[in-house]
């Protein structure tokens, strides 16, 4: 039988690259419903807060990771009457996109949190299943016509590291010649560094920071790569 809860949720996923893979952020619940199973970041929105801070809230309390200074944004509302056991909640997606952050550490009604690569994830708690296959698409989507890649990359970072997030997140092989006269040439997209990093073969790389630009004109498309 289903509970007389009503409430506001939010639930995030939050999408890095580790090791070369496109990675989400997990927990494992240690409380009923789906207890032990496998779930994204979130919980109910206090009567005081909006939808961004009960985000970031809820991410340091099950995490141990905050999303300050990094891409956030709302992803998709989600209000199927029979999405949580308890009751009827709407709950509003977010999507964060991040550079290789720490370990998490579990906390909350978490029993554990780590980072999963996406193309492993299965059978997740309530409708997050869906909800991590809208923000995958979502960022996979803003990458072709946004400098949101850089989001993935730490401060100064080579183009082969930016070629290897989007290879990662579209899951593409990439011509790296191409991919290094597009990004160059895009006005603002990088800005060049006083520094060079060895990788131990051929001459230094050249470090960028993220500069300025938005958008990418034109788009990058992934059926172009």
């Amino acid at each position: 039988m289903r509970g007389n809860l009503f409430a506001v949720a939010v639930d995030l996923v939050v999408l890095t690259v580790r090791a070369g893979r496109l990675a989400t952020l997990l927990v494992r619940r240690g409380i009923p419903p789906f207890e032990g199973r496998l779930a994204l970041p979130g919980g109910f929105v206090l009567p005081h807060e909006d939808l961004l801070d009960a985000a970031t809230r809820e991410l340091v309390e099950e995490t141990g990771l905050a999303l300050t200074g990094h891409h956030l944004e709302q992803l998709a509302s989600y209000a199927a009457p029979d999405r949580d056991p308890r009751g009827r909640v709407l709950s509003v997606g977010h999507l964060a996109l991040v550079p290789d952050l720490p370990d998490p550490q579990a906390g909350s009604d978490a029993a554990a949190s780590a980072w999963h690569p996406v193309d492993e994830v299965a059978e997740l708690a309530f409708d997050h299943d869906t909800i991590l296959a809208a923000g995958v698409e979502r960022a996979r989507a803003k990458l072709e016509y946004t400098t949101l890649a850089a989001a993935f990359c730490p401060p100064e970072f080579t183009v082969a590291q930016l070629r290897g997030i989007y290879e990662a997140v579209w899951g593409v092989e990439i011509d790296p010649r191409n991919f290094q006269r597009k990004v160059t040439s895009t006005p603002g997209f990088l800005i060049p560094t006083e520094q060079r990093v060895s990788s131990g073969r051929g001459r230094p790389a050249q470090l960028f920071r993220r500069g300025p630009a938005t958008s990418l004109h034109p788009p990058m498309l992934r059926g172009d790569s």
